[in-house]
């Protein structure tokens, strides 16, 4: 498996890049277990938590310098993150750590499950249309369009044909969503056999997490190379230019969670993003407020005397 090091991404100048999926995917070439781009450090689980810490600050700057311009300005851009992983891959945990340092005025969370009857009834991207944030926000889909080439072709609830089609489809739709202004991002968080197994069986040992548990997570898990299989095609055949596909190693959580931060923070600051300029003249409400001080309190100092 394969150890991505800090040299590396040196070389390719950054996070994303270095864990960008290429034309080509295996998933078995990929240690979950390893931290590729992480510093060299005394403590890695240590620092990595320190760093979440102020790259949450510079998250919660840049969201707010989006929601501004879209208020501001009519701005039309906003970011979209898309989380896919294996059931217990740590979706949740991400957003709670990643999302979590923004404001949650700007922020539109889904999370999507298996289709109900009405969105059945349609074609398998009008509920994402549905769900896509508005201009000015970050959205983030625990689970996204991607559930219709990996569940459906997995338990075969379409013909071949159908979830083959997909992929052009979903190109399609996400050039479309850039071309309006969308920024997207999107991360497979890749655990490994074991690492699930732990966390089912962590699920199963703490009460408050019995809620979480899914018994059709285990059967799952007997389909765990059909999944890694429709992995690689989805990966592989939908990382573009305009929408890249990231694999994050997950078995470690607090790598996961510097390593989506750090992603998320790349793009927000490749939108060249700023605070809107005034469109009044300051000089002149600053004046007005000054004036308005010294009027109340004349008006103060009149009602003291009785006038």
């Amino acid at each position: 498996m394969t150890e991505l090091t800090g040299a590396r991404l040196r070389a390719r100048g950054s996070l994303g890049d270095l864990l960008r999926v290429g034309p080509t995917l295996d998933l078995m070439d990929i240690d979950p277990g390893s931290t590729p781009g992480l510093p060299k450090k005394k403590d890695p689980k240590g620092w990595a938590r320190e760093q979440l810490t102020g790259i949450g600050a510079e998250l919660a700057r840049h969201q707010e310098m989006l929601y501004a311009n879209a208020k501001a300005t009519g701005d039309r851009r906003r970011l979209l993150l898309v989380l896919q992983a294996m059931d217990c891959g740590g979706k949740d945990g991400t957003i709670k750590k990643v999302a979590g340092a923004m404001n949650p005025l700007g922020l539109h969370i889904v999370g999507f499950g298996p289709p109900t009857d009405e969105e059945r009834a349609h074609d398998f991207l009008w509920r994402i249309r549905r769900a896509l944030p508005e201009a000015g926000q970050v959205g983030v889909f625990n689970r996204s369009h991607y559930e219709d080439v990996l569940v459906a072709r997995v338990d075969s609830l379409v013909p071949e044909r159908t979830w083959r089609s997909r992929y052009w489809q979903i190109n399609g739709f996400e050039r479309e969503l850039v071309n309006g202004g969308f920024v997207i991002v999107k991360v497979m968080l890749h655990i490994s056999y074991q690492e699930q197994r732990e966390r089912l069986l962590e699920r199963l040992t703490d009460p408050t997490k019995h809620w979480k548990y899914n018994p059709a997570d285990v059967d799952a898990r007997a389909r765990w190379t059909d999944y890694q299989a429709a992995y690689n095609d989805a990966l592989s055949k939908c990382s573009t230019e305009y929408a890249p596909w990231h694999v994050v190693p997950a078995d470690r959580k607090w790598y996961r969670d510097w390593a989506v931060a750090n992603i998320v923070r790349e793009a927000l600051v490749g939108m060249d993003l700023s605070y809107p300029k005034a469109d009044f003249d300051i000089a002149a409400e600053r004046r007005r407020l000054k004036t308005d001080r010294a009027t109340a309190g004349a008006r103060g100092e009149r009602q003291v005397n009785g006038e």
